[in-house]
């Protein structure tokens, strides 16, 4: 069993380097899968993580998405929906994947018939919810976006600043014809309040990477609900040390290490020079990452220096490790 679980990424490092990177860092990656319009084209990344999954169960695992809901010229919901998407699933599960991913794009891109954006607490949903529940199986949300998505983008030490400036498309200052992070957040809360059975992970810190308090107060009000941490680490580290140190110690059993690297064209297929490239960045990124929390001091990450957080060897574990077993289980 590893020692550390990456609990929220996009890699597919196979080949022998890959794997020794792996054993290296004692690391069990849990790959993502993100549904988007090309069905196609997320379908086979999401089959590149399950082959992974299969061939090396030791350190790959996988988490399943489904397609999103279409139209059609009438304003009619694609027929047998939700029934499609569950035989899917069915597949999925027994396949092996360990969770279930809804993405951003329902909240901040798909919009019905009525123009309204469909939001993840849309009754369509519910049978599938139902269905998950009734599995005991996970539902991962990357809902909303850091609030950074709707402020100006005039801040190069925002920890978002690059994204935003890489993607504008999802950069949403200055729109009105999009909803507000409020909105989003708000859609969030109400499905998993109204789904107090379905284990629910909020990636990338629920989109309340702002404030831990934030966080806090879903935590303590859903005890359904965990965070992932992944691509929101300079968030926390960013914030008061003491503060976070305290909010980790309290919610342990409730955060879940992930780093959300994404390079997922397989290692098997690149050159040997690629390889060699790849190998060393991607084993000192994770490595760094898994060290800033147990480590006390400063440190170096991602060209900024930072206090690490210092965690105790128990709650060091539950963050790295055991939490993801137990939010994810079969992991």
């Amino acid at each position: 069993m590893a020692a550390h679980i990456d609990a929220h990424l996009h890699l597919s490092c196979d080949g022998e380097t890959g794997l020794q990177l792996l054993a290296d860092l004692d690391l069990k990656l849990l790959n993502i899968s993100v549904p988007q319009p090309d069905r196609q084209k997320w379908r086979a990344r999401a089959a590149r993580f399950r082959t992974l999954a299969e061939q090396h169960p030791d350190r790959f695992a996988w988490v399943a998405g489904f397609d999103l809901p279409t139209w059609d010229a009438d304003g009619d919901l694609e027929a047998d929906y939700a029934d499609r998407v569950i035989a899917g699933l069915q597949g999925d599960l027994t396949a092996g994947a360990v969770g279930v991913k809804i993405w951003k794009n329902v909240g901040m891109e798909v919009i019905k018939p009525s123009g309204e954006y469909l939001m993840v607490d849309d009754p369509l949903y519910d049978p599938i919810y139902d269905y998950l529940e009734s599995q005991g199986t996970t539902l991962l949300l990357h809902i909303g976006e850091p609030r950074s998505c709707w402020m100006p983008l005039d801040d190069p030490e925002d920890p978002h600043y690059g994204y935003y400036t890489s993607s504008p498309q999802w950069h949403m200052y200055g729109r009105d014809d999009v909803p507000s992070h409020e909105d989003i957040i708000n859609a969030r809360d109400r499905m998993v309040a109204g789904h107090p059975q379905l284990r629910v992970v909020g990636a990338h810190l629920a989109s309340l990477e702002y404030d831990v308090d934030a966080i806090a107060q879903r935590l303590d009000e859903f005890p359904n609900f965990a965070v992932d941490t992944s691509a929101r680490l300079l968030d926390m580290a960013l914030q008061d040390h003491d503060k976070v140190k305290s909010f980790v110690e309290h919610y342990r059993d409730r955060i879940l290490f992930g780093t959300d690297l994404v390079d997922d064209t397989p290692w098997s297929t690149l050159s040997a020079d690629e390889v060699a490239r790849k190998g060393p960045a991607t084993q000192e990124r994770i490595a760094a990452e898994l060290a800033w929390y147990g480590h006390e001091g400063d440190m170096d990450i991602r060209d900024r220096t930072v206090r690490g957080l210092g965690l105790a060897d128990d709650v060091l574990s539950d963050v790295v490790c055991g939490n993801a077993q137990r939010w994810y289980p079969g992991l």
